[in-house]
Formats: structure tokens, C-alpha cells, sequence
């Protein structure tokens, strides 16, 4: 009897996780296109109080102590306002030039912290730079618009491929619940999304993804530009599950219910935005 009735509360918790899930998702999801459609401070500030919230987060499950935690920020800080008021080059010099000294600081402290504390700056640091430099090119609109689109169909596309078929799990060491299906769904669900937004945007009158190529050469494009960032999502995400297994924790924060913590949230976003401004940097 016993069991029977364990089966409808065990369905009517997963059913509440999900709906909280989805609202989480769908007003954060809300907030970061208002922003990004608006730029300037708004998309700063979005960016900045992410940013500030992970490296928090970062600090919080590596033991960082306070006073070296508040320097960071201060660190991240600055690198943002040198981005935006320079380069993306120098902020990225300011970031590493402060991920160093604060590195070496806390080396003759506590060692172990030392490339703890270096890495997180520059995790939480370097998508923040690309983030705020892609917004301000010339089409930054789009290209952030449509970074954002491929990871969040990326996640939604691999959770629901990945309870509807089940199979071998990816990593199992790392992230139990993640499987092969639901790689293979997400990054399916960002290919086809990206492709239709590619050709969307050339037919709007813009030609970063073809030039003279027809439509269905730069939807292919596109589309295989959005399957290589899905999978640098994922990559992404398994590297956040493998930090969280580090620390022991099981998830980044508790901030946004349904989620965990704000890298919990963002940890695909942290690798594509990288990438991507690397990628458009040299022109690729």
C-alpha cells in the first residue's frame, strides 16, 4: 500500500520542479532579451550582476575568504568598465594582470587557493569581456540574440530528449542524469534553431552568414555553426558538474529555484561566448 501511494507524490514533486523550471527559466529568459535588445546599460548591467553573482558562487564553493572574495569583484569590476571604455583586448590584459596578482597574494596565504581563486577570475571574467564586446559590434544585437537562443535550445532540447528516451549515460562520473539522447536532442534542437535564424537574419538584409551563398548554404551554415556551439555548451556544463562534484556540492547556489545558482544557469553560456568572440575576432 505503501508503495502505491509513494508514486503520485514522488510524480507530483517532479511535476512542481519542472513548473517552477519553467517560470525561473521564462522570466530569466525574458530579462536577458530585454536587456540585450536594449544594450548599452541595461545589457551592461545584466551582464555585470551575473558575472558578480558567479564569481561569488565561484569563491563560495572553493573556500575563498571573504576579504579576497570582494577583491575579486572589485577586479571584475574594473576589468568590465576598461572593456567598455577601450578594448576588449585591454580588458582581458586587466583581467589576467588581476587574476595574477591576486593569485600570487593569496599564494603566500593559502596556496591551494592560489589557482582556485586565478581560474575563477578568469572564468567568470573572459565570457564577460566577449559578452560586452559582441553586443557592441555592429549586427552585437543579433549575434548575442542568437548565442543566447542556441544554448538555451540546447539545454531545453537535451532535458526533454533526454527523459523521453533515456540510454547510456555521457558521463556518468560526472553528471549521472545527463545521457547520449539528450546530446544528441540538444545539439539537434540548437542546429535547427540556429539555421533558421541564420537565414532569417540575411533575408533581414544582413550577411554575416553567407554573403553571396544562397539561402540553404548559409541555413547549412548557420545550422553547423549552432551544433558546434551546442556542443561547446554541454562541454560547458560538464565542466561546471564536474566543479560542483570538486566541491561537494550539488549545486552552485540556491538563487533561482528550479535551477541552483546563477552558473548553474549560465554554465553552457560561460564556453559559447568565448568561443564565439574568439571566432569573430579572427574572422571565422
Amino acid at each position: 500500500m505503501a508503495a502505491v501511494e509513494v508514486t503520485p507524490r514522488v510524480a507530483g514533486r517532479a511535476s512542481g520542479e519542472l513548473t517552477r523550471r519553467v517560470v525561473v527559466g521564462a522570466v530569466l529568459a525574458a530579462v536577458a532579451v530585454a536587456a540585450t535588445w536594449a544594450g548599452g546599460i541595461a545589457f551592461t548591467a545584466l551582464v555585470a550582476a551575473a558575472v558578480l553573482l558567479m564569481s561569488s558562487e565561484w569563491n563560495v564553493m572553493h573556500g575563498v575568504r571573504r576579504g579576497v572574495g570582494l577583491a575579486c569583484l572589485i577586479a571584475l569590476a574594473v576589468a568590465g568598465v576598461v572593456t567598455i571604455r577601450w578594448s576588449a583586448l585591454d580588458g582581458i590584459i586587466a583581467l589576467g594582470v588581476a587574476a595574477g596578482g591576486l593569485g600570487l597574494f593569496v599564494r603566500g596565504v593559502a596556496r591551494r587557493h592560489a589557482v582556485r581563486l586565478a581560474a575563477g577570475m578568469l572564468y567568470c571574467g573572459l565570457p564577460m569581456v566577449a559578452l560586452l564586446w559582441l553586443r557592441s559590434l555592429p549586427d552585437g544585437l543579433f549575434v548575442v540574440a542568437w548565442l543566447f537562443v542556441v544554448v538555451w535550445t540546447t539545454d531545453i532540447g537535451a532535458y526533454f530528449a533526454g527523459r523521453a528516451i533515456g540510454g547510456p549515460r555521457l558521463a556518468p562520473a560526472i553528471s549521472p542524469n545527463k545521457t547520449w539522447a539528450g546530446v544528441a536532442g540538444g545539439v539537434a534542437a540548437a542546429a535547427i534553431v540556429a539555421g533558421i535564424g541564420g537565414i532569417a537574419y540575411v533575408r533581414a538584409g544582413f550577411d554575416s552568414f553567407g554573403g553571396d551563398a544562397t539561402l540553404a548554404a548559409i541555413g547549412a551554415r548557420a545550422a553547423l555553426t549552432g551544433a558546434g556551439l551546442s556542443c561547446v555548451a554541454i562541454g560547458g556544463d560538464l565542466f561546471e558538474s564536474w566543479l560542483k562534484r570538486r566541491a561537494g556540492v550539488k549545486d552552485s547556489g540556491n538563487l533561482l529555484p528550479g535551477h541552483g545558482g546563477v552558473m548553474d544557469r549560465i554554465d553552457g553560456l560561460v564556453p559559447v561566448a568565448v568561443v564565439a568572440a574568439l571566432a569573430v575576432a579572427l574572422g571565422a
